[in-house]
């Protein structure tokens, strides 16, 4: 029996991007759920990630605590969030899918945020300061004329802030409640403005993994959230992402970006985590559904309606890689293929029985649209695959005036610099 060429192109077409016809999004295809950790063993001296020819890496900063989020003034210093997941019994998981490092005795968040200066303009950090202290579980951080907003796991805050200086010691003004929930799971609240600098965005994951405790419980969560700087006027940007972290706005539009960790325990071939456009007022599948509208049968009570309306991501991933944080490059120092792309980075899976992630993947951007599969741009975290042994594990890409990047490293506290040759 022949297949029409428009309906082999028709099939094609509902496979995510990054899929071949081979892999599907059916239930057919879920499996045994493996719990499979990596195993950090650091980088020895003079090891360093791997970007493509025409790159150098180098060290940015070193002997760090779980640096997460990276954010850089305009002034040109760098601020860099250090906290961890809190082991929780519920949760249950192993050290190093948390990020707390190396060590079982690790679990605890530092919860600060750390200056870093670059004085001599060396590409490397010369000084160290303890910023801003005492927070809980910060990730987000924001400057917005003469305030610093830090997001905690359970608030926003914001800060009197004063070009240069080193360390915070005003009192903060809290500015909203956030939910935190009693798992501890995606603690993570990343922040962004619009483009105007009016409004702040907030990137919320689910409490759990498919809603196993109610939706109910789940208020506020899995969404993106839109506030006035002041707090105020609280509302859903988009909603159904189960957990969203690394946002920005496509270079000279008002399209929103977003990579988003997709649900677990459906085995090896489902579900890809995936990085796409977000409609004001989307609702993109979580938990009900899943890349679109392929039922999650786990879920009590689907809203077969709200399914309906889920919207398909645009980039697909892969399963399990754990995307975090994302820049689009404004810069021209990198060659013109990567201007004005995608950069994500994939922190790492726990739950394929082979290792997936542990990089730095690069998507082209062309007239504002995906022009590509993702390609691995930073490699290297994985030191013996059979083993399971990996040096690092990336979190977030930050940009700096000179053209380079910077990706931090949390189980093994540091920050990498990656730059052209010039």
């Amino acid at each position: 029996m022949k297949i029409s060429f428009c309906l082999v192109i028709l099939m094609f077409l509902n496979f995510p991007r990054g899929f071949t016809q081979h892999d599907t999004l059916s239930a057919a295809n879920i499996g045994k759920s493996v719990k499979n950790f990596s195993k950090v063993i650091g980088w020895k001296e003079g090891e360093t990630p791997k970007a493509p020819a025409g790159f150098t890496v180098t060290k940015f900063a070193d002997a760090l605590e779980n640096p997460r989020r990276i954010y850089v003034l305009p002034n040109g210093d760098v601020l860099t969030a250090e906290a961890s997941t809190i082991k929780t019994e519920v949760m249950k998981l192993g050290a190093d899918v948390i990020g707390a490092g190396k060590s079982e005795n690790k679990h605890v968040s530092v919860n600060r945020i750390i200056l870093l200066r670059d004085t001599k303009g060396t590409g490397k950090a010369d000084l160290k300061e303890v910023f801003l202290d005492g927070l809980n579980q910060p990730f987000g951080i924001l400057l917005l004329g003469d305030w610093l907003y830090i997001a905690n796991t359970n608030s926003l805050l914001r800060y009197p802030y004063k070009t240069g200086q080193t360390k915070m010691t005003a009192k903060p003004e809290k500015i909203l409640d956030l939910q935190a929930g009693k798992h501890n799971r995606h603690w993570t609240r990343n922040i962004i403005t619009d483009p105007e600098g009016e409004k702040i965005y907030i990137a919320v994951g689910s409490g759990t993994n498919v809603a196993e405790d109610g939706i109910a419980n789940e208020i506020q969560r899995a969404n993106i959230l839109v506030v006035n700087k002041d707090g105020s006027g609280l509302k859903v940007y988009a909603s159904g992402l189960r957990n969203p972290v690394g946002m920005a706005w496509y270079p000279g539009t008002y399209t929103l970006w977003v990579a988003v960790n997709e649900r677990d325990e459906l085995g090896d071939k489902l579900v890809p985590d995936y990085f796409t456009s977000v409609k004001p007022g989307g609702f993109y599948g979580w938990p009900y559904s899943y890349w679109g509208q392929h039922i999650d049968s786990r879920v009590k009570e689907i809203k077969t309606e709200l399914v309906k309306s889920a919207v398909v991501p645009d980039i697909s991933l892969g399963n399990h890689v754990a995307p975090l944080g994302m820049i689009f490059y404004t810069k021209s120092e990198f060659p013109v293929k990567y201007q004005k792309g995608a950069f994500i980075a994939e922190h790492g899976s726990w739950n394929s029985s082979v290792l997936q992630g542990y990089k730095v993947v690069f998507i082209p951007f062309r007239d504002g649209k995906p022009a590509g599969e993702p390609e691995d741009f930073l490699t290297g975290f994985i030191g013996n695959l059979d083993k399971n042994e990996v040096h690092g594990r990336p979190v977030d890409i930050a940009q700096l005036a000179d053209g380079s990047i910077l990706v931090s490293d949390d189980v093994s506290n540091m920050i990498w610099r990656i730059a052209a040759n010039k």
